[in-house]
């Protein structure tokens, strides 16, 4: 198993990586698909139309997390990483008011999203709740090429065969061991993971950048690594400057500014309690989130949805911490996101799959091991505070209001960052040693996400969802 640090950390746009950044990806893989003229239909002519159908937790919360946009965009030849965020409202108009997008290196094709963008509220395809199919047709109505695609959470795109042959290879040896060719240290799971540590004397952070560095030079993998930082950061100050109501409909207020606000005050005059400190770690979450919420700039940290837990403890760790270095930063993020691979690698990100635990908690687990780490905790210690912090979150359940990534999200984002920091300091005061591996913990997420009820996987039909303030 490997998932490069920046399959973990990709810079995107909001409201989610998973309904707004996949499907933006899926359609532009699918202009791609229609550029090199792969698998046309026989006897098709010339090709003219696009279409696109959304299943699943894609039709259910598609609107409120702006996936119509998101595949306007896509279809338009925009990709997440490089998308101007505060452009998308008047481009998303424009192929509205055309009904046609005019990709780079295509003809100018039909597409009118009121007529050619199908929210299917009956039929979830069969791979992954978040389900689409892309259509393009000729002239005379005829199908030019179809493919199904899925967005499996945090950005990951697979088409249907790409989904199923994933899944054949994960029980196949041969598979694995290609998978792991090239890598210095190819853990899939924790117990790997610590075991390498031990007979190389390696720490996490150490292995993940030698197994990077199989794919490109250190000093390359750095300068991407702390461009990712950046973003973070920036996002958190962004956020913190904006006041405002977030777009949806349900009026919520931007709160972050207002609160940094009080606590820059309440530290000039010595006044706050000591468990302030919670306050702050709420606030950069809330930062990032509510920037998220807005459309804006954001880093999966795995998810959107989930952005703000990492960021927040990333500056916590920079702002409030004794002794925090850069190193100790880069130090940080490697061990997230190694932490991350294996959540993704042997359960799920994805909310529509598992719920809030595979997001939100799958963030604080990665920010509770990057700070543990960071802080010269042992691989055992960070392997422990990951697996507390993964605990506490199992049962979570994923219920926007509106379909919306504000309420609960935005707070919880806060209260991850929160479990993360207690988690990793519990770990660091004892010695790693303890009842429950972070593996049977992981496993025991996947089991629970299975069990859990498709209402609470992101498709608003239950929980905090409906229910409503009255007036």
């Amino acid at each position: 198993m490997f998932l490069s640090i920046f399959d973990i950390f990709k810079v995107g746009v909001g409201p989610s990586s998973s309904h707004t950044m996949g499907p933006m990806s899926a359609a532009a893989r699918f202009l791609e698909a229609l550029r090199g003229g792969r698998e046309k239909e026989p006897g098709a002519g010339t090709l003219a139309a696009l279409g696109c159908s959304l299943h699943g937790s894609l039709a259910f919360t598609g609107k409120g997390h702006a996936t119509d946009r998101a595949v306007i965009l896509g279809l338009s030849g925009f990709e997440p990483a490089s998308l101007d965020p505060d452009r998308a409202e008047a481009l998303e108009a424009e192929v509205r008011a055309k009904g046609r997008v005019t990709p780079a290196d295509l003809p100018s094709l039909v597409f009118n999203p009121d007529t050619d963008l199908i929210f299917d509220y009956e039929e979830t395809l069969p791979g992954h709740a978040n389900g689409m199919v892309l259509r393009a047709f000729d002239g005379a109505g005829n199908l030019y090429m179809e493919e199904t695609y899925y967005s499996v959470g945090g950005g990951f795109v697979l088409t249907a065969r790409e989904l199923e042959a994933q899944k054949q290879g994960g029980a196949d040896a041969l598979h694995a061991e290609k998978a792991a060719e090239g890598f210095a240290h190819p853990f899939g799971s924790a117990q790997e993971m610590l075991a390498m540590g031990r007979a190389t004397g390696k720490t996490i952070a150490q292995m993940k950048w030698e197994n990077e560095q199989a794919l490109a030079p250190r000093d390359q993998v750095q300068t991407r690594l702390d461009a990712i930082w950046t973003a973070m950061d920036d996002c958190i100050d962004r956020g913190l400057r904006m006041e405002g109501e977030l777009p949806g409909g349900l009026a919520v207020r931007r709160r972050a500014k207002a609160i940094h606000d009080q606590l820059r005050a309440e530290a000039g005059r010595n006044i706050a309690q000591p468990h302030v400190v919670n306050d702050w770690l709420s606030v950069y979450a809330m930062a990032v989130n509510e920037e998220n919420a807005a459309g804006g700039r954001v880093v999966t940290s795995p998810t959107n949805g989930a952005a703000g837990v990492v960021p927040a403890v990333l500056r916590y760790y920079r702002d409030h911490c004794v002794g925090a270095t850069e190193e100790g930063r880069r130090t940080f993020l490697m061990t997230a996101a190694a932490i991350g691979g294996l959540i993704k690698h042997n359960a799920s990100i994805s909310g529509a799959e598992v719920g809030c635990q595979g997001e939100v908690g799958s963030a604080s687990s990665m920010a509770a091991a990057g700070l543990c780490a960071a802080l010269g905790g042992t691989n055992e210690q960070t392997e422990n505070a990951a697996e507390i912090a993964l605990e506490h979150h199992l049962g979570m359940t994923c219920d926007p209001v509106g379909g919306l990534v504000q309420v609960p999200c935005i707070e919880r984002n806060g209260l991850g960052a929160i479990k993360a920091v207690s988690a990793a300091s519990l770990a660091l005061r004892g010695d790693g040693s303890h009842f429950m591996p972070l593996d049977n913990c992981i496993e025991a997420m996947r089991q629970t996400g299975i069990d859990m009820n498709s209402r609470y996987k992101e498709t608003s039909q239950g929980g905090l969802a409906v229910n409503l303030p009255e007036c």
